[in-house]
């Protein structure tokens, strides 16, 4: 699998017309929760990647759903929950490494890609929640556990849904903690209090997309092409000025009370990246747990590493 082909987009909302020859093969599929979505393989490829939408407490949920090609399933369904900011469309090139034996589905969290905002900043069983509610709408977890990867606020929205649903939830996979003292939360959370702020010059907000312009598209991995990288900045920059709702959430995480009530087994697959040292630490906290170091990857590790973590993920996720 090229860097190339993981910059492109491998599925179609509504009509595919000539465009789904091009790709592959079209059809049409209605989901569990009877919302219908436009198939579009890509050709030479064993996944199909879709789009839809279900419902949630706070309104509408979106999601990827990666299925094999051939439609023979040979292990649980996999829920992806992506970082703050972003959306399910960091994990593409994953979702399609990992959906040629089982069915793969990546949320997007409230307020961030396409998914509504909830009504204020929640806690971390708050979005929890949501994410339930769009397992039960789409039935997952129905005939048998389903298995959750996350990387960094979503190694705690996974945590949170591992602790909610202790039956329908069976291995957690986490990937970059943000674990952080009770004062290193409150330094954070005063920090993100003081801004950006909306205004009608727009000064702050510009401020700030330059800046994470620079970080995903500037200092990007070169392998990551141009194209791909200005998709991630525009996932990242969607939320604007409220782009910092969950992290109060994440700075308000008591990692000492809610790790120990992780019952279902954990694999830490940690990148050599800024959150390998809280990593360890958190994984310090959690009772049946295996930690495998991939010192290769360090930034835009779906995109130049879905491969490799995807090998990872299927030696553990048995």
């Amino acid at each position: 699998m090229t860097s190339e082909k993981l910059g492109r987009r491998d599925f179609l909302v509504g009509a595919a017309g000539g465009l789904g020859l091009l790709l592959g093969t079209s059809s049409s599929k209605v989901l569990a929760d009877g919302h219908e979505s436009t198939v579009a393989a890509k050709a030479g490829t064993d996944s199909i990647l879709r789009r839809g939408y279900t419902d949630c407490r706070y309104g509408q949920l979106h999601y990827i759903h990666g299925t094999p090609v051939s439609g023979a399933v040979k292990a649980p369904p996999l829920v992806m929950l992506h970082q703050n900011p972003s959306s399910s469309v960091e994990y593409e090139p994953l979702i399609e490494a990992m959906s040629t034996d089982r069915e793969v589905i990546a949320f997007d969290t409230p307020g961030n890609g396409m998914s509504d905002w909830p009504p204020e900043p929640l806690d971390m069983a708050g979005y929890a929640a949501a994410f339930v509610d769009g397992m039960d709408n789409l039935s997952l977890g129905k005939d048998g556990p389903v298995d959750v990867f996350g990387y960094h606020t979503g190694t705690l929205l996974a945590s949170e849904l591992a602790i909610a649903e202790p039956e329908r939830v069976g291995r957690v996979v986490l990937s970059g903690i943000p674990y952080r003292t009770r004062g290193e939360r409150q330094e954070r959370l005063d920090q993100i209090a003081a801004g950006p702020k909306l205004t009608e010059d727009g000064e702050q907000i510009l401020t700030m997309q330059r800046n994470l312009w620079n970080f995903v598209v500037t200092s990007r991995d070169q392998r990551v092409p141009l194209e791909r990288a200005a998709q991630i900045y525009m996932e990242k920059a969607k939320p604007m000025h409220r782009y910092w709702w969950p992290y109060t959430s994440v700075w308000q995480y008591d990692f000492v009370t809610r790790y120990p009530l992780i019952k279902q087994p954990v694999l830490i697959l940690q990148p050599h990246e800024a959150l390998l040292d809280s990593t360890m630490r958190a994984a310090a906290l959690l009772e049946d747990v295996r930690i495998v170091e991939v010192p290769e990857l360090d930034r835009d590790i779906f995109d130049v590493g879905s491969d490799l973590i995807a090998g990872h993920l299927r030696k553990f996720l048995v």
